[in-house]
């Protein structure tokens, strides 16, 4: 079994490596939230095409995340990540220069399977290389890169509009992708899992279902798709059939039966489902009613920024003295405060109440995650590394698409609902298309019906928030630390 048992001589180096291949992949998808409306105007794509360019992403890189864990598992972690970023490299290139909704598209779908290579590896390695002692550190490193990516996709957006063009957004991605193959090449050891048969049925059955999965979750605003659903029911239900009876099943299901496990990932699923719309919301508050520009949209989330950075260490750090469960619970009460604030943002808010939210849920956060992602995969033995972390990803994947598609529905629904029937039909469909009529009336009426929409959709998202923190309260259980040998207490007592 060729898995790392203890820490790698250039494990820091290799960290960098991995916060770099996460980075780019947390940048991409949130740099796009500010650069759809230029996008947009650029390629003449309407609404429909606009929604694929979104979802194509997604789609794909949900639906192969547990091939791609296992995958990495068997023929090596790094041979998988370095595969990922090629072909996100070379997908990004594409985009970049797309001329049509269609390439753009296709691109992104593209880009999908990269990512779905690339992220199970990141944590995986990480598991690998770093020993019990330093883990908890170098997570808490991955996952503070990967809240700053998180914040800075809306910052870095707003800037490279401002100065290029949109497809800067993806040609930044080239250099970046090319730099992690490289120091990935030099720096990094191959780490796998014990060799086991593959387990195809169980691959396509995760993927048709989780795309189906997806898919029916994206369609809800439109009302519920019965033939995808159907689907998803019959090829899940199939795959956990299937994957308690074969005899080498593709994902451990078992790691469900552990409560720490099962607990932070549903927690995080959960909190996933309250972040789903924070930024695409959010953006379009800043912008269309606050009057900012992209740039301006993007540098409004600094603060959630820096609090992440603040208070991520102070949640490795505190996690390790008093245990997992208490920091979670405490950061996620700390995040549904935040996501409150929001909710009370009026169409006259100033940037003093924004920061404020935006301050407190990024704290929260700081706090939270990293102790919450330490927890689970604290419980994954390293053999299953690649497919315990793809395991975690896919449900949190399904939980952000769930809110999307959710916060979406409530703010298009109560957008809608508070428009004056009187409206011209245009004003009605979406705040942008109503601030085009140019009429200052109409306006206003949209700014504060999207403002309406927007606390409601918040308020959904701290109750949600609530509950992840209520779950890891109930079902979350520290480990009770071993107890020290006999010669040690001896030595304790005498120094006493």
């Amino acid at each position: 079994m060729e898995v790392t048992q203890q820490s790698h001589p250039r494990r820091w180096l290799i960290l960098v490596v991995l916060c770099l291949s996460t980075l780019v992949l947390v940048i991409d998808n949130m740099v796009l939230t500010v650069a759809i409306p230029p996008l947009a105007a650029d390629l003449g794509a309407d609404a429909q095409e606009i929604q694929w360019i979104l979802d194509s992403y997604i789609l794909v890189f949900a639906g192969l995340l547990l091939t791609a864990g296992s995958l990495s598992d068997r023929f090596g972690r790094r041979r998988v990540m370095i595969i990922g970023l090629a072909m996100f490299g070379v997908a990004s290139l594409a985009a970049t220069y797309a001329t049509t909704p269609e390439l753009l598209i296709a691109a992104r779908a593209v880009m999908g399977v990269g990512g779905a290579l690339i992220m199970p590896s990141t944590l995986s390695i990480l598991i690998t290389v770093f020993d019990d002692d330093e883990r908890r550190k170098a997570m808490a490193a991955w996952s503070a890169v990967a809240m700053v990516g998180l914040i800075a996709g809306p910052v870095l957006g707003g800037v490279l509009i401002a100065w290029f063009w949109w497809g800067a957004i993806f040609l930044i991605n080239v250099p970046i992708a090319a730099l992690a193959i490289i120091a990935a090449l030099v720096l990094m050891p191959e780490t796998k899992g014990p060799w086991s048969k593959p387990d195809p049925l169980g691959a396509v059955l995760s993927a048709v279902g989780m795309i189906a999965l997806v898919w029916t979750i994206i369609e809800l605003p439109h009302g519920l798709s019965v033939p995808a659903l159907v689907v998803t029911v019959v090829a899940l239900a199939a795959f956990v059939i299937w994957e308690l009876r074969t005899p080498y099943p593709m994902v451990p299901l078992s790691l469900f039966r552990n409560r720490t496990f099962s607990g932070a990932s549903f927690s995080l699923t959960l909190v996933q489902i309250g972040n789903g719309g924070l930024l695409l919301v959010l953006t379009q508050f800043l912008q269309y009613v606050l009057g900012y520009t992209p740039t301006e949209a993007g540098l409004a989330f600094i603060p959630m920024a820096l609090a992440s950075l603040l208070f991520n260490g102070l949640g490795a750090t505190l996690g390790a003295k008093i245990g997992n469960r208490p920091m979670i619970v405490t950061g996620l009460v700390v995040m549904a405060a935040g996501f409150g604030l929001l909710a009370t943002l009026s169409a006259g808010a100033g940037f003093v109440m924004t920061a404020v939210a935006l301050f407190v849920l990024g704290a929260g956060g700081g706090i939270a995650m990293p102790t919450a992602i330490a927890a689970l995969m604290g419980t994954v033995p390293p053999e299953q590394a690649g497919v315990g972390s793809a395991l975690n990803d896919t449900i949190q994947q399904a939980g952000a698409a769930l809110g999307i598609a959710v916060l979406g529905s409530i703010l298009s629904s109560t957008y809608t609902g508070a428009i004056p029937a009187t409206a011209p039909d245009q004003a009605k469909r979406s705040i942008g298309d109503a601030l085009a009529l140019g009429d200052p009336t109409i306006a206003q009426t949209a700014r504060d019906a999207f403002t309406a929409a927007m606390s409601d959709a918040f308020a959904i998202s701290a109750f949600g928030v609530l509950a992840a923190a209520v779950l890891a309260l109930i079902v979350i259980r520290d480990r009770k630390p071993a107890p020290a040998p006999a010669e040690e207490r001896q030595l304790e007592t005498t120094d006493a």
